[in-house]
């Protein structure tokens, strides 16, 4: 039960990170975004390669430890 109080202060900080970087999701240079009328169509290309390489090296980083 000690280490509640830790874990807690962990995910709040996780938390904090990716509500910071959740501002730029979809305003980099290379998302398509069709507007046309009422209609808008959003392809987030680069994003979704930026998240994908960034997962890549956490679970590069971390994955060896957790076997």
């Amino acid at each position: 039960m000690t280490d509640f109080p830790k874990i807690l202060m962990v995910i709040g900080g996780l938390l904090l990170i990716i509500g910071f970087f959740m501002q730029f999701i979809g305003k980099l240079p290379g998302d398509i975004i069709f507007k046309k009328g009422n209609t808008t169509v959003f392809f987030p290309i680069v994003t979704c390669i930026v998240i994908s390489i960034v997962l890549s090296l956490i679970f590069s980083i971390f994955g060896g430890r957790f076997k």
